[in-house]
């Protein structure tokens, strides 16, 4: 039986009173005492889609240390902050990390490189995108069940995954089709616990691609210290820490600004929902109720244009781009030109019309780590590509 978790806010999204799941699922008594976001987290974490995130890039493509991020690492950090901000407000917590867990799910491999070139293979199909993506992994491609497509989430799930950035008032192809099958009020705002993961991925990966920027030697220090905001932050750490390692006091920097931006958060998400009193009122509102001070809002966007400048369009990183882009065009063209080449059973499954044949060797690519993608290039082409590693 669904249970309402305690001292949840009315604001909040109750898994006593979710909207269902696209296709009607008996069993569920068998698997213990778990309510439907519970039970719509486990799937995610026990699901196909999820464990290849551990060999999707976040900023490096397959790199050589260890100590990088990776998609998988990346979104066990967001799910963590995710959490904090969710019981700090109230809100259903399974639910939140939830779509923190998944909202990475739809990524190709090589990243948005990747994606880049799926979206050029796919112009004339309707194009490519990798969050329609998570929607279409999760909704039909993931299939662990006999009698139902993909892994059957909750509505919750499934709108806060298609609306993390705010309403969709263009859907592409994939989330037209899957909203056709399962409408998922795609002009409205989402729950608080979508709004929420949202801003937590940006927390999570401002901060940490810095730490690993770092590391890498793509970013100096000097440099980010033209950021105001964090030069006083390091001035702080280093009165408190004067005598650690530098490499100790960089990554308390990066702790204290994820502690900054989290409370920040809550303290201004909290005043803006005063008055709120359902997760309906939430979803008809104007704007979004989830999201930094007017302060803090800027400061985010002068480093995320900071990063951009400097570590994600960095020279090497560029190279590394293109690189992956033409190895991703070069195994559709592949594919496509030769059916055969993908797995028996993707093959055998491939679509007559151009829009469904086009549609799956993207499916077929799309659920590729960077290593399987670099490994089937050498196979096909005879020819290991370099330049996919630079750290």
């Amino acid at each position: 039986m669904t249970r309402s978790p305690p001292d949840i806010a009315q604001y909040a999204c109750d898994p006593a009173q979710s909207r269902g799941r696209e296709f009607a699922q008996g069993g569920g008594g068998t698997r213990g005492p778990r309510s439907a976001f519970q039970r719509d987290r486990d799937r995610i974490i026990h699901s196909i889609a999820f464990r290849r995130l551990a060999g999707k890039a976040q900023v490096f493509v397959a790199p050589d240390g260890d100590h990088y991020r990776v998609r998988l690492t990346h979104s066990l950090e967001v799910a963590q902050i995710g959490r904090v901000i969710a019981r700090s407000l109230r809100l259903d917590e399974d639910l939140t990390e939830a779509l923190c867990l998944a909202h990475d799910i739809g990524h190709p491999p090589f990243g948005h490189s990747g994606e880049e070139a799926l979206k050029q293979a796919l112009h004339a199909h309707g194009g490519w995108d990798h969050n329609e993506h998570s929607l279409r992994t999760l909704m039909r491609l993931d299939s662990p069940y006999c009698d139902i497509p993909g892994l059957n989430l909750s509505w919750e799930v499934l709108e806060g995954l298609a609306k993390h950035n705010g309403p969709v008032t263009s859907p592409g192809w994939a989330l037209a089709e899957l909203d056709a099958d399962f409408p998922l009020q795609l002009a409205q705002w989402p729950s608080v616990e979508a709004q929420v993961a949202a801003l937590a991925d940006d927390i999570a990966y401002d901060n940490h691609d810095i730490d690993d920027g770092l590391r890498a030697g793509f970013l100096e220090l000097d440099d980010l210290l033209t950021l105001d905001f964090l030069a006083a932050q390091w001035d702080d750490v280093r009165a408190r820490y004067p005598d650690a390692p530098q490499s100790s006091q960089l990554r308390e920097l990066v702790r204290d600004q994820i502690g900054v931006m989290v409370n920040d958060l809550i303290e201004t998400t909290t005043a803006r929902l005063q008055g709120v009193d359902s997760a309906d009122a939430v979803r008809a509102a104007a704007g979004p109720v989830a999201a930094f001070s007017e302060q803090w809002s800027a400061r985010e966007r002068r480093l995320k244009a900071f990063l951009y400048e400097r570590l994600y369009y960095h020279p090497e990183q560029q190279n590394t781009a293109r690189m992956a882009q033409k190895v991703t065009a070069r195994l559709y063209a592949a594919y496509d030109q030769e059916p055969s080449l993908m797995t028996d059973r993707w093959h055998h499954a491939l679509p007559q019309d151009a829009a469904g044949r086009a549609r799956h060797i993207a499916d077929f690519i799309a659920g590729m780590t960077d290593r399987y993608a670099i490994d089937s290039y050498a196979r096909i082409f005879g020819e290991v590509p370099e330049g996919l590693s630079n750290v």
